[in-house]
């Protein structure tokens, strides 16, 4: 993880005329990401579509749910409730207001057949490895929360099919390495990846990186990523998807030329730019034992 590769402010895929106040910013046709401190949601579907007309991608740290019902609200209508929540994944920063959201809102969530052991109660994540280096968000990761949370009763798996119902243009693609069940979602049509944390776009080892959203093409965060090997399958499979718009995890999303060369890089050289030089998922990838805890 000695070497990050830059990305411009050209690579952006924010418009700069845009002033979000803290609500969803429009980065491609009825998409809107909003940033929640060091994480970002998805929110999904042209603005004014109305109640149970949209889908929410992730439900960021936990504390932000007024802060996402806000941004839907400006965007969809006083009162707007989406049709459903789909998971990336179910790490803290992911889920952190999912149970009030999801109460409050009645809808279902999607995720991955693997990733339902760490939100329906049954099994907690591994911890963090802080001895991957790169700055004081690696360094505090064993004290990160691993969960689970039970929000058995709304879970939905996904379909083996690659579909979900409420998103009829979109399929989602497995991709695991920083969580077993990690999946990103794809839209054909003008070739927008919702990528989660295969890879992210800031370091998010680096407190001041987080801060300053400092743009580069970066390997999942690796504090948090268990299975290196399948994390490098995974940005290959989306590197050869050629995205045109891609929104991450974390740090801005970005879209054209400098963003697929760059993600083109780092699939080729993922093993020298994004797997740490030492740490113990490096050493020994966490697996899971029939698909529930991990070991």
């Amino acid at each position: 993880m000695s070497e990050q590769i830059p990305l411009s402010d050209a690579a952006s895929a924010i418009d700069p005329a845009q002033d979000d106040h803290g609500q969803a910013v429009e980065i491609a046709l009825g998409v809107a990401y909003q940033r929640l401190l060091m994480v970002n949601v998805v929110l999904i579907n042209p603005a004014g579509a109305g109640d149970r007309e949209w889908v929410l991608v992730d439900a960021g740290l936990i504390g932000t749910a007024s802060s996402i019902k806000r941004a839907a609200a400006h965007r969809f209508g006083d009162g707007s409730r989406p049709a459903a929540i789909v998971l990336t994944h179910g790490h803290f920063d992911h889920v952190g207001a999912l149970k009030t959201l999801a109460e409050e809102w009645d809808v279902p969530i999607y995720a991955h057949p693997l990733e339902a052991p760490y939100l329906d109660g049954r099994s907690s994540y591994p911890p963090g490895d802080p001895s991957v280096g790169g700055g004081l968000m690696a360094a505090l990761s064993r004290f990160y929360p691993r969960g689970p949370i039970d929000v058995s009763g709304r879970l939905r798996l996904l379909s083996e099919t690659g579909r979900i119902p409420e998103l009829p243009e979109w399929r989602w693609i497995h991709t695991p390495g920083h969580s077993v069940g990690h999946v990103s979602l794809w839209r054909e049509a003008d070739r927008t990846l919702i990528a989660g944390d295969a890879f992210v776009t800031t370091g998010q080892e680096s407190a001041y990186a987080v801060a300053t959203q400092r743009a580069e093409m970066h390997g999942p965060p690796a504090y948090y990523t268990t299975d290196w090997g399948a994390a490098e399958a995974s940005v290959k499979r989306l590197a050869d998807l050629e995205p045109e718009v891609v929104a991450t995890g974390h740090g801005e999303p970005m879209r054209g030329p400098e963003m697929r060369a760059a993600l083109r890089q780092l699939a080729d050289r993922f093993a020298e730019i994004a797997v740490p030089k030492d740490g113990r998922y490096v050493r020994e990838p966490a697996t899971t034992a029939n698909g529930l805890a991990y070991r």
